[in-house]
C-alpha cells in the first residue's frame, strides 16, 4: 500500500482506502460513481415513464361496426398512491364515471351494463379486470357481483379504488352528482 511520502508529487497514484474516507479519491473514481448514479436515474425515469405504456386506456376496448357491442375496458390493480377520503375535488379529475350494473363474472372479469355516464365516452358495456379475492381486500378494491348495482370512476384505464367506486350507495351518489353535475 502506498503512503502519502511514497507518492509522486504528479498525482498519478492515490492511497484510496475505506480509511480516508471520499478524501484522496481519484478522478476516476468520481467518474464511476457519476455514471453510475445516472445510470440509476435514468434507469428510475425510464420505468416511470413507460409503466402505464401496457395497460388499457379508457376506451381503448371500444369496437365499432355491425354485430359488435361497444366496450369499455378498465382494471382493477392497485397504484402507487395512497388511500384518502372520496372527494369531489378528486373523483371530479377522473376521465371515465358510470353508474351500471354487473351482468356476469366470470374468468377474473366483471362485465357491466352503465345505465349513466357521468364522465367519459358512452359505452353499451364496461369489462372490468379485478385482482383476485385476497388482493381486493388489502387494495379496498371492489367485490363485483352479478346483479348488483356499483359506481365506478377510472382514470387511464385503471378503476379509482379507496372507495371513489363501489357499490351503490346515496352517498356515493352525492359525491359523483357533485364531481359531474348529473
Amino acid at each position: 500500500m502506498w503512503h502519502r511520502d511514497d507518492v509522486p508529487d504528479d498525482d498519478t497514484l492515490t492511497d484510496e482506502s475505506r480509511r480516508t474516507g471520499t478524501r484522496d479519491r481519484s478522478p476516476l473514481t468520481w467518474t464511476v460513481a457519476i455514471v453510475v448514479v445516472l445510470l440509476i436515474a435514468g434507469a428510475a425515469l425510464f420505468a416511470l415513464l413507460s409503466r402505464g405504456s401496457d395497460e388499457p386506456e379508457a376506451g381503448s376496448g371500444d369496437r365499432s361496426g355491425a354485430g359488435s357491442t361497444s366496450t369499455t375496458e378498465l382494471v382493477a390493480e392497485p397504484s402507487t398512491e395512497r388511500c384518502m377520503t372520496p372527494n369531489v375535488e378528486v373523483l371530479r379529475l377522473q376521465t371515465v364515471a358510470f353508474d351500471g350494473v354487473v351482468r356476469s363474472v366470470t374468468g377474473g372479469e366483471a362485465t357491466l351494463e352503465p345505465s349513466h355516464f357521468y364522465a367519459g365516452d358512452e359505452t353499451a358495456q364496461v369489462v372490468v379486470q379485478a385482482p383476485d379475492r385476497d388482493l381486493q381486500a388489502l387494495l379496498a378494491a371492489v367485490d363485483f357481483r352479478e346483479g348488483e348495482r356499483y359506481l365506478v370512476a377510472a382514470s387511464d384505464g385503471r378503476v379509482t379504488l379507496c372507495g371513489f367506486s363501489g357499490p351503490y350507495t346515496e352517498e356515493l351518489e352525492r359525491l359523483y352528482q357533485g364531481a359531474f353535475g348529473g
